[in-house]
């Protein structure tokens, strides 16, 4: 029978007293904090290396502990010897541009990820980007704002989330029109195959908004899906054209919901619904004497007498 040494890590057989080993793993969970609050945060292993961490997470850090190893308490001098160190640790992890701009980025980041309510999978993708950028000098001229909006807006674009360009901008506290130029020029330069912007997606969030029934979705659908085959839909602001299509078909369903709900509801002007409205019944109109799929006629007139004043 062998018996094991927990003490030495020795296998010894027990009838004769025979070292067999003097080198056992142990088999015990190591259960270690690797924070600052001792006992009470214990893990097997620490924090997971991340992108969306300026050192990727593997620092060197200081502890704030009082006790040393053997858990005698430390003197006052050491005390304070020690917080200067830890002080002076954290200048010289920050002492280049680059270190400092991507300790600035990603805590932006940090705080726009419980903005928008967005995944780790897509600030990891973020994260990447804006290193990229940095890497190809593409921040040099812009504001670490504005990339950091454009990288966050190609993550999502790339991962399928439904997140507009306006709504990072907002997040970020900077201007979409720069936003929108940092953006184009990290897809053209780092050569970023973004995917095609999906319609639909967006026609089923404002419909959710607004709370209109499956029928108006469906015929929503249908029409949008016209409009692709048309063409009608390259180089448009997506959210727009889908307003725009919701409203087309609320005035077929005669749910009589205004220019202004379908417009705060998707988060444009009420000019852009009305001036997008015109432009799809017109083309849609003229490129086809056909008549429409939504109950087998074409769409009424946008004017005064079917259309309520807002």
């Amino acid at each position: 029978m062998v018996v094991t040494d927990p003490d030495t890590g020795e296998l010894i057989r027990k009838d004769t007293g025979e070292v067999i080993s003097d080198n056992a793993l142990s088999q015990e969970k190591e259960w270690r904090a690797f924070g600052s609050e001792g006992d009470a945060d214990r893990a097997r292993t620490g924090a997971p290396v991340s992108l969306a961490f300026h050192d990727m997470g593997l620092s060197t850090v200081i502890g704030k502990e009082s006790t040393d190893a053997s858990g005698n308490q430390i003197d006052s001098a050491t005390q304070m010897r020690m917080g200067r160190l830890r002080m002076w640790h954290s200048i010289s992890h920050s002492h280049s541009p680059k270190e400092r701009s991507l300790q600035q980025a990603f805590t932006m980041l940090s705080k726009i990820k419980d903005r928008l309510g967005l995944p780790d999978y897509v600030i990891e993708k973020a994260a990447y980007v804006y290193r990229k950028a940095q890497e190809r000098g593409l921040i040099r001229g812009d504001s670490i704002g504005s990339v950091l909006a454009a990288s966050i807006y190609t993550a999502v674009r790339q991962s399928g989330v439904l997140r507009t360009l306006d709504e990072i901008s907002a997040s970020i506290d900077v201007k979409p029109k720069q936003a929108g130029r940092s953006y184009r020029r990290i897809v053209t330069e780092l050569d970023i195959k973004v995917p095609m912007i999906d319609h639909a997606r967006y026609i089923i969030r404002i419909a959710n908004r607004l709370e209109l029934d499956e029928r108006t979705k469906r015929k929503a659908l249908e029409l949008i899906e016209q409009a692709r085959k048309k063409d009608l839909l390259a180089g448009r602001d997506p959210i727009g054209m889908a307003a725009s299509i919701l409203y087309l078909v609320n005035l077929e369903e005669k749910s009589y919901r205004t220019q202004a709900d379908i417009a705060k509801a998707a988060g444009v002007t009420e000019v852009t619904v009305r001036n997008r409205s015109k432009e799809l019944r017109n083309r849609l109109d003229m490129d086809s004497n056909s008549r429409s799929t939504l109950r087998g006629q074409k769409f009424p007139l946008l004017n005064e007498s079917n259309t309520r004043k807002d």
